[in-house]
């Protein structure tokens, strides 16, 4: 089995293309139980005209796609930014045994930086996480695309 920081790798390469594009370099894996990726995405909602085109969801919408099921059990999805509310809706409702994300997010992330919706009792599945993985290098990423932003 490869490692987080493997998959990780491949959702940093999604924010790349997503950089490439003009969004926000935010990108996603989601890896089966058998460590195959089977789905991927980047930010698009600026390209798509679609304020859900979060890298996760359109991740999970690719993985549901491939498996003609939006559930997806036994799957890990890896982003390289700490989910919003939205994302972290979509993945508890995907049923997905695991998230691996990179960098917090302290204006809108759901898992640490504002709430942790994860851990609420209140939900029917719960989703084990792990935050930090190869977070410096997503940072990085999201630094260097805002900052050649204010300089237009």
């Amino acid at each position: 089995m490869r490692s987080d920081e493997f998959y990780m790798h491949r959702a940093l390469d999604q924010a790349r293309l997503g950089l490439a594009a003009g969004e926000v370099p935010v990108g996603a894996v989601v890896v089966d139980a058998a460590g195959e990726i089977i789905g991927a995405g980047y930010n698009a909602p600026v390209a798509g005209h679609d304020p859900s085109a979060h890298a996760e969801i359109r991740a999970l919408r690719d993985a549901g796609a491939r498996l003609g099921n939006y559930r997806l059990d036994g799957c890990t999805l890896y982003v390289t930014l700490e989910p919003c509310l939205m994302c972290t809706g979509a993945i508890i409702h995907a049923r997905l045994a695991r998230l691996v994300y990179g960098a917090a997010e302290p204006r809108s992330g759901m898992v640490e930086s504002k709430a942790n919706l994860f851990a609420q009792p209140w939900y029917n599945h719960h989703v084990a996480v792990q935050g930090g993985i190869l977070a410096s290098r997503a940072s990085r990423l999201l630094r260097e695309f805002f900052a050649s932003r204010r300089q237009v």
